[in-house]
């Protein structure tokens, strides 16, 4: 009889390959894998494999929501301007998308800039911000603050649309970042006409034709504007990147408004695309202030914040060659803050040396270091 009974707790006892050594974790160190993992896709496969995971996954505290689609803007709600991610069936119904990713409506308010800017400037500008912009490009079910509600513990958000939304000549360069809390912030800005990686024999070639063509090349005296930048097109395109920048930040802040409201433990947000091309960024301190002070809606348009008066800050290099190799031409950089906001030599210097990713970082110190042009922008 010992015997029998031996075996029958033999026969009850599960064999290691029967054991679930997740069931074993704790839910803390799960959280800490979930919050690593970050994509909202793969957290929505993950609350499919059991319950435990369905619910752990409202908790994660870190997200990443990857747009794939568009959904076209509506004037009268303004969330439904807001990109669809590919989102998981899990966290909420599975949305099909196809099709490709148009550039096209700031491309044609740009090329629209370029040719009228200077007639009429006003009529212009007027077009400008109250066009109805289309903010992403392909067909979904779901927006990011539908597909988010179910995050209770949300404080990290990173959200990256398809692509950004200024169109600009094959081989220039415009990226521009920008801090906001209830309103504008802080907006760094830089462009150049081309950019490019360059060998050495070739930048060799270049400095010995530039130094025949300017006397002052090389010496202190390159950070002035050359007569040809404000007749040939080149202060007017500057004010196209400018303008256009604002505008496409503006625009991304109104819509996080029902993000921010339905997620109060939030305490840090970026709104980029995957281009690289914006970054809006919004930290605890300014999300507070989000949700306590309401925005002002611009006067112009229905679906953007006001863009205050602002005080700007120029640099621009006809050439500029940086260490990593790369050449660009026509290099500008913009440093923008509302102009009841003094600017302050260390704390934009700090900025701008922390908005960009290499090499464009790079380029931004090396352009603070010429001569700076200060300038106004009226709000609009």
């Amino acid at each position: 009889m010992l015997s029998d009974t031996t075996e029958v707790g033999r026969a009850a006892r599960p064999s290691p390959s029967m054991v679930d050594h997740f069931d074993r974790l704790p839910d803390s160190l799960l959280l800490l894998v979930l919050n690593r993992l970050g994509d909202v896709k793969a957290l929505g496969r993950c609350s499919a494999v059991s319950k435990r995971f369905s619910s752990l996954v409202p908790l994660v505290e870190s997200v990443v929501v990857r747009v794939d689609c568009v959904i076209s803007g509506d004037d009268d709600d303004p969330a439904a301007s807001v990109a669809a991610p590919a989102s998981s069936s899990s966290v909420t119904t599975a949305a099909s998308s196809a099709g490709s990713k148009p550039r096209g409506v700031v491309a044609h308010l740009f090329k629209l800039l370029l040719s009228s800017i200077i007639l009429r400037p006003i009529q212009v500008i007027q077009q400008l911000i109250g066009l109805k912009r289309v903010i992403l490009a392909e067909v979904s079910h779901h927006s990011p603050g539908e597909v988010l509600r179910c995050f209770t513990e949300l404080r990290r958000l990173r959200i990256e649309l398809p692509a950004g939304e200024l169109g600009v000549d094959r081989g220039a360069l415009l990226k521009w970042k920008a801090e906001f809390g209830s309103s504008l912030e802080s907006c760094v800005i830089l462009g150049a006409t081309s950019f490019r990686r360059c060998d050495d024999s070739e930048a060799e070639e270049s400095d010995s034709a530039d130094s025949e063509r300017d006397p002052n090349y090389g010496t202190d005296d390159q950070g002035s504007i050359p007569e040809s930048f404000y007749t040939n097109g080149g202060l007017k395109l500057r004010v196209v990147w400018t303008i256009t920048s604002l505008i496409a930040a503006s625009a991304r802040h109104y819509l996080l408004q029902q993000i921010v409201a339905e997620h109060p433990t939030l305490e840090s947000l970026v709104l980029t695309d995957v281009d690289g091309q914006g970054m809006l960024c919004m930290g605890k301190e300014q999300l507070t202030e989000f949700r306590r002070s309401p925005i002002a809606p611009s006067t112009s348009s229905a679906n953007r914040t006001q863009v205050p008066a602002l005080n700007m800050k120029l640099w621009y290099a006809p050439r500029l060659r940086l260490a990593s190799g790369y050449v660009m031409e026509g290099a500008t950089l913009v440093a923008i803050r509302p102009i009841d906001w003094p600017i302050k030599k260390e704390t934009t210097e700090a900025f701008i040396a922390s908005a960009f990713d290499e090499p464009f970082g790079e380029a931004a110190r090396a352009m603070v270091k010429r001569r700076t042009y200060l300038l106004e922008m009226n709000p609009f």
